[in-house]
């Protein structure tokens, strides 16, 4: 059964529910449920689900190293469909306008973050709103190339992080430490390193989900029946995410959340893809568009003012309990 044109053109429930449901556990953060189901499990032999709302130390994958990966691949299906709907009333150039204002907006809106946290102005890029706004100018300046060309910039992005550690620090690529190519760009670019060994680089590889979410975006778009579809998201996420896991068990390159390996990237990548089918399947194609899903829609639509709302209670939640 073909998409139909009326079907096309309207928004894709099952993205702004998928959207809602990470904005959602982003708010359940912010609430302190983290912190209290923490404590609530300690010592029990539930306390391993605790652990997985938090993030991996370094190598390895838990459930909330993939929150980024999400917000940044339904980033990229979304692009598509509000292009489509912007040149219906806009010339290209107007849409392209509107996209290079969203990026300046998320990049300044990350910088300020960063002022919030530090009480006072800085420089500094870790923002997952500065890395989101670098990897939708990249997903833009190619979604009008075809599949192939779009899906081979992906993995060049991902071949070149590779060369930029192995290169900078044979001995030692990957290692817990401020050694890497990461930790060195940081330094060129700010001054400082992230005492969490986050690295402002890390747009250069997830960039991939970006654009990955495009392409998954344009194949929604295209009149591919949804069995097409279905299968082509089962297939493609499945492969891309046992090739990262594959990297890690093989010890090529291990899965490291906070310098974004390229390892991390497929794995993740492939278990977003996987996600969206499972969304896309149940709530589009099965139509299960029950009405306690739309508030999760609603959310989803909203996703940058809730994350910015979520991460300014975290941040005044922690001041109150550091306050005496």
């Amino acid at each position: 059964m073909e998409q139909s044109a009326e079907t096309q053109s309207k928004r894709l429930f099952s993205l702004d529910v998928f959207r809602g449901a990470v904005m959602f556990l982003l708010i359940a953060e912010a609430a302190g449920f983290h912190e209290s189901f923490a404590k609530l499990t300690d010592g029990t032999p539930f306390s391993f689900l605790a652990l997985q709302v938090q993030h991996h130390p370094w190598n390895g994958l838990r459930f909330w190293d993939l929150i980024q990966p999400f917000f940044m691949f339904i980033v990229g299906v979304a692009m598509p469909f509000s292009l489509r709907k912007r040149v219906a009333t806009e010339t290209r150039w107007q849409a392209t306008k509107h996209i290079f204002r969203r990026c300046f907006l998320l990049f300044s809106f990350g910088i300020l973050l960063h002022w919030v946290y530090s009480h006072s102005p800085v420089w500094e890029l870790w923002n997952v709103l500065v890395q989101l706004a670098f990897t939708i100018l990249i997903a833009y300046g190619i979604m009008n190339q075809s599949y192939r060309f779009q899906i081979g910039v992906s993995v060049a992005l991902l071949i070149f992080t590779e060369v930029l550690y192995r290169t900078y620090n044979p001995a030692a690529p990957y290692a817990q430490n401020h050694e890497s190519f990461g930790a060195w760009f940081d330094m060129l670019t700010m001054g400082k390193t992230n005492g969490g060994y986050w690295v402002f680089v890390n747009f250069i590889p997830t960039a991939a989900h970006t654009i990955w979410g495009v392409v998954c975006g344009q194949l929604l778009l295209s009149k591919n029946s949804e069995k097409q579809n279905l299968k082509s998201f089962l297939i493609w996420g499945t492969v891309i995410m046992a090739l990262g896991f594959s990297m890690d068990w093989l010890e090529i390159t291990p899965i490291i959340k906070r310098i974004a390996t390229t390892s991390f990237t497929l794995a993740s990548g492939g278990i977003c893809i996987l996600t969206l089918t499972f969304f896309y399947w149940v709530i589009d194609v099965q139509d299960y568009k029950k009405r306690w899903l739309v508030i999760f829609s609603v959310v989803g639509t909203n996703s940058i003012f809730i994350y910015l709302f979520s991460e300014n209670l975290i941040f005044c939640g922690r001041r109150a309990c550091l306050t005496p």
